[in-house]
């Protein structure tokens, strides 16, 4: 999501294993090795500040999106055992900009408006994590110009500002249900997994991998998730694999090692975004006023590592994970 130009590469999108209309509920077991580490049920009455922060800026993320992120429990809060990130059309005033670029670009007090709000919660400075299994079990709104997302950036920028040091989207989804005569169903229904990598903008690259999956048109919640090894990914939905990458298809400009960017510790982001170019340039166009609020809402998060190798996480990769 962040600072994106987004142009999807043509790398051989991989078809699920199985049918998507076998889509089945998660598994808690996640396979010999796996060790949970990190997770949230979200059971308590409200977000737990020592696991997650906010960002609260109306920057747009570099995609010109349309919304103010906001910490206040109208655009995030728990609600019978989930969180619930929650887009309001509504006049939004905030910071002009993250507080790093503030900085950077001068004039830290300076504020903006949008016509809409949301939340974007982070665990960065909270938690982070190199390699591992992380699942994140979630429902998406639908509709033009919806952009819900779960992804990782890195904790400590080793190798540099955006993408040097990589970005990693375990989902992405924009303009769900919209009618689209190239859909399985007819309607908008597909999800992406990216990396981001190269140098930094316009310089960076990207690898891509967008599947039709029309169960999460269903109005229920979906297991969205990425195993994440020393030189490899795969992404997976519902406990089935759909993309994997390897070594060779990325590289940062700021090191000859193999496996950077992707070999640092990342932390993870849950946000919803309203616009922006992505979801403004398909579908039917632009942003749909319609239907707000719009809700993202996420059952729980569930990070595992691998005990028996914490330091590739080679050790629990599973014939079928790749």
């Amino acid at each position: 999501m962040n600072m994106k130009k987004f142009a999807l590469l043509p790398l051989g999108a991989m078809l699920l294993a199985s049918s998507w209309a076998s889509a089945i509920e998660p598994d808690d077991n996640p396979g010999a090795g796996w060790e949970l580490v990190w997770s949230d049920e979200f059971e308590g009455p409200q977000i737990d500040r020592a696991k997650w922060d906010f960002d609260v800026d109306c920057w747009g993320g570099g995609n010109d999106e349309r919304q103010c992120y906001t910490d206040r429990l109208r655009n995030a809060a728990i609600e019978d055992g989930k969180l619930v990130i929650t887009a309001h059309k509504e006049r939004s005033k905030g910071p002009a900009r993250p507080p790093a670029l503030a900085a950077q670009f001068g004039d830290p007090q300076a504020t903006k408006v949008q016509p809409f709000s949301s939340a974007r919660v982070v665990t960065r400075g909270k938690a982070a994590w190199k390699y591992g299994k992380i699942e994140v079990r979630a429902k998406l709104p639908q509709g033009q110009g919806t952009w819900p997302a779960i992804w990782m950036l890195p904790e400590d920028n080793v190798y540099g500002g955006w993408a040097r040091s990589g970005e990693i989207d375990i989902l992405e989804a924009v303009n769900l249900g919209v009618p689209c005569e190239s859909c399985k169903s007819g309607r908008e229904d597909t999800i992406l997994g990216t990396l981001h990598f190269g140098g930094g903008w316009p310089d960076n690259k990207l690898a891509s991998t967008e599947i039709s999956y029309p169960p999460v048109l269903d109005g229920g919640f979906h297991t969205f998730g990425v195993i994440w090894a020393e030189g490899s990914f795969t992404w997976t939905v519902d406990g089935k694999p759909f993309a994997s990458r390897t070594a060779d298809e990325w590289f940062t400009t700021e090191s000859d090692d193999p496996n950077a960017p992707f070999d640092q510790r990342f932390h993870l982001i849950l946000n919803l975004a309203i616009g922006g170019g992505l979801p403004e340039r398909r579908g039917l166009g632009g942003v749909s006023e319609e239907g707000f609020p719009k809700q993202m809402e996420v059952d729980w998060v569930r990070i595992w590592q691998c005990r028996e190798d914490i330091a590739t996480g080679k050790a629990c990769i599973r014939d079928g994970d790749q």
